[in-house]
Parts: structure tokens; C-alpha cells; sequence
């Protein structure tokens, strides 16, 4: 039998070659959990159903890792032949708005809320206790992890706890039954009671929660008495040379712009600001760079913004670094809810590292409004602060006329994945040696 008193079962959905960012938080940890004396062990799907994929990131596992695969059974195959954009979309969190969804949407949303419980990996839950209680047993494995969405994985982790009395880890990296996406599933009482049950049961038989931001552990706080950590996402040291910025007065998103996140006001503001400025309207340049709703594209045309519109679609994470290094001024959306308060994009990390400014537009109270402003690396506005937002997109165009666009953020080094690691690997010490 081998013995590994310093080793992690990591319970992962997403990993490389999955793109988006999902896969980022465990492959970062991963990558430097062996610097302090942890050796991870990494479990996930051998043939995954993954809606974005980026064979680039396969570079990125580490060497020191070791990597378990099980095969999954998972219904969106199916529905990727019967339907296959519609179930690709709504797999990766593009959401059509209610008004605007087909018989074929309404029905997979329905499917997806009540007979995928928690999600559509529920299939792989039961085989994988079978083979990692073996596994654990025969190496000698301490402490697991679990991460969450899909939200399946917790259900893994409550299996091998009532099965071996290992330590548990949960980690939420978004919430369960407070997600933005969650109350459009169309939910019967019976399945909203069984989801708020399953969540009751993994916050209060995991050893630990781990978390990425404050609220979330505020909002765990009321539904469980076990200890919550808060580690955040953050930015890697991504080697990429030298980066010449836009010529074009360059307005970035990064990442999946959901329908729920349409900021209108900003169409609002930027549409204003062509018709009244035409030195503005010549230099303007909108660009969208992930996979984008109609809903969204549909406002953008609505405000007569398509002549600025440079619609790129998904991009490798290395040329996503490239784009927010290169462009003048980085957008972050979050959905304007109370439940969204909690959300802190992961890309968030990557945008304060890029030396550009970030306008970050959310519900008042969010999370990342504290780290934009701790940092000093953007501005934040709620949804009823049109005129704010434009005079602060003019403030910045000005600047880049006057070709002096640029941030002074402070205290970043909290936020590299190597410190966050660390936070981490200080806790499965203190864990592993109870």
C-alpha cells in the first residue's frame, strides 16, 4: 500500500483541454500545490461533454500532478445530437431570454431543472464513490476536494464522507440555489426542494466549505455552522511579450456575454457619445470576445452600434491575455440581482494584471466593486448610473487621445495564484494533521 500523507483527491468536471473558466481555479492550485509539499491527485470525466475546449491549456498540467479519469454518462450528448447549438449554448450558460425561447429551449430547460438533479452529471456520482473509495483506500488518501458547478461533484464527495470518514473540502465556486441562472430553470416545487435539500446536505456534512468571495460565506453562514474559507480567484504570471495597445479607442468584453448582463445603459452611453463626438465616433471600437447572446448583439444593433462592433467569438485563454493587454479599456458585466452580489469573475484577476483600466458595471454591494476600487484598477457603476458611466468612458477616451490611458493598481500580489495556493496549502496541512 502505498502512504501519502501529503496527498489531495481533487474531484474536478472541468480540465483541460476544457476552455472557459471553469477550468482555471484547480489548474492553477494544481500547479503549485507540489511547490509546498502537496502532492495533487486529480480525478475527472474520461470522455466529458465540454462546450468550450482549448487544446492550449493541456500545457498547463503539471507534471507533478496525478490525473484519474472514470467515464461519465452524460444526457448532453444526447441532446447535442438532437439539438446541437441550443444545447451547447445552454450547457456553457447562454440563456435565451424567457420571451424569446424556442419549444425545443423551454423543454431542455425544463429537463435540465427537474430530472438533471442537481445537473446533467448526476449519472457520474455513483460510479465514481465505487471507484475512488478503492482508490483512496489503497493510497492512503487523507483529505478530498470537491468542486462545484455542476454541483454533482458535492454529491461525490458527501458519498466517500459517509462511505471512508475522510476530510471534505467543498468548494463552491459559484452558489447553488442562488446562481443568477437558477430560477430559469423552470423548476417545480418538487425539484426547487429537492436542490435546496442536497445543498442543505453538503454544507452541513463537508468538513470545510471553501469559497470565492465574502458574501457567499455571509449566505453560507445562515445555512451551516461547518468553518468557511474565503479564497478568491486570481492571475497567473503569464509570460506573453510586449503587447502594443489598440490603435482604435478600444472598449473590451472577455468572456460569455449571458442576455441576463445586457447592459443597456452602456449601449446607451456609447451611442450618444458617437452622435455627439465625431472624433469619438472615428476612433470607437466595441469588442465582443467570447461566445455573445442574441439578446445582447440585438441591443447593440438597436443603438446603432454595429459599425464600432468587432464580434471576435472565443478565443484561446492565451490570445484572451493578449486582447486584454491590448485593449484600451476592459468591460466587466455582472447580472444587475441581488443574488449576483456575490459573483466575482474570474477574469476580474486577469483584467487588474493587464495595466488597463476596467469599467465594471453590477448590482450596488458586489463584491468585485470592493476589489476595483482596494485596487485602484477601474470604476464601478450600478445600473441607474448612465450619465456616471459616460462621462467616465469620455474621461478615459480623452486620456487615450492624450496618450496617457493608464492604471496604478495597488496590492495585486494578494491575488497571484502562487499566494492563493498557499492559503490553501496551509489549510489541507491543517486539515491532514487533525
Amino acid at each position: 500500500m502505498e502512504t501519502g500523507p501529503e496527498k489531495v483527491l481533487i474531484i474536478s468536471y472541468y480540465w483541460p483541454p476544457a476552455g472557459g473558466p471553469g477550468v482555471q481555479r484547480w489548474l492553477k492550485f494544481v500547479k503549485y500545490l507540489p511547490d509546498f509539499g502537496i502532492t495533487p491527485v486529480v480525478y475527472v470525466p474520461e470522455n466529458p461533454t465540454y462546450p468550450i475546449i482549448d487544446e492550449g491549456l493541456l500545457g498547463e498540467v503539471s507534471q507533478k500532478a496525478i490525473i484519474l479519469k472514470h467515464r461519465i454518462t452524460e444526457p448532453y450528448g444526447l441532446a447535442t445530437a438532437f439539438s446541437g447549438k441550443k444545447s451547447k449554448k445552454i450547457s456553457s450558460g447562454i440563456i435565451p431570454h424567457q420571451k424569446k425561447q424556442s419549444f425545443v429551449e423551454r423543454l431542455m430547460l425544463w429537463v435540465r431543472g427537474n430530472i438533471f438533479i442537481p445537473d446533467a452529471r448526476f449519472l457520474w456520482v455513483k460510479p465514481s464513490i465505487k471507484y475512488l473509495s478503492d482508490y483512496i483506500r489503497e493510497n492512503d488518501i487523507k483529505t478530498i476536494i470537491t468542486s462545484g458547478p455542476p454541483h454533482s461533484l458535492h454529491l461525490i464527495g458527501l458519498g466517500l464522507k459517509n462511505e471512508l470518514k475522510v476530510n471534505w473540502i467543498a468548494d463552491f465556486r459559484d452558489p447553488w440555489t442562488t446562481i443568477g441562472y437558477h430560477k430559469a430553470l423552470k423548476l417545480s416545487s418538487y425539484a426547487a426542494k429537492k436542490h435546496k435539500k442536497l445543498e442543505s446536505e453538503v454544507l452541513t456534512k463537508a468538513d470545510t466549505i471553501l469559497v470565492t468571495s465574502n458574501t457567499t460565506k455571509s449566505e453560507f453562514q445562515v445555512l451551516t455552522s461547518r468553518p468557511i474559507e474565503v479564497i478568491t480567484n486570481g492571475y497567473d504570471a503569464e509570460i506573453i511579450g510586449k503587447i502594443s495597445p489598440d490603435e482604435k479607442f478600444s472598449l473590451a468584453h472577455i468572456g460569455s456575454f449571458l442576455s441576463e448582463r445586457n447592459p443597456r445603459i452602456l449601449w446607451e452611453s456609447l451611442s450618444q457619445l458617437v452622435l455627439e463626438n465625431p472624433a469619438f465616433a472615428n476612433d470607437f471600437e466595441l469588442k465582443l470576445i467570447g461566445a455573445v447572446s442574441r439578446e445582447v448583439l440585438d441591443s447593440i444593433s438597436e443603438y446603432n452600434l454595429d459599425p464600432y462592433l468587432n464580434n471576435i467569438g472565443y478565443v484561446s485563454h492565451y490570445d484572451a491575455i493578449k486582447h486584454q493587454r491590448s485593449s484600451q479599456v476592459l468591460l466587466l458585466i455582472e447580472i444587475n440581482s441581488e443574488d449576483t452580489k456575490s459573483i466575482i469573475p474570474g477574469k476580474l484577476f486577469e483584467y487588474m494584471v493587464s495595466e488597463r483600466p476596467i469599467i465594471g458595471i453590477g448590482p450596488e454591494g458586489s463584491d468585485f466593486a470592493f476589489i476595483l476600487k482596494e485596487t485602484n484598477t477601474g470604476k464601478f457603476f450600478t445600473y441607474d448610473q448612465k450619465e456616471p458611466i459616460k462621462e467616465s468612458i469620455l474621461a478615459y477616451y480623452n486620456l487615450y487621445k492624450e496618450n496617457n490611458l493608464k492604471v496604478f493598481p495597488v496590492g495585486l500580489q494578494q491575488y497571484s495564484r502562487r499566494n492563493l495556493t498557499a492559503k490553501l496549502a496551509s489549510l489541507l496541512k491543517s486539515v491532514n494533521h487533525e
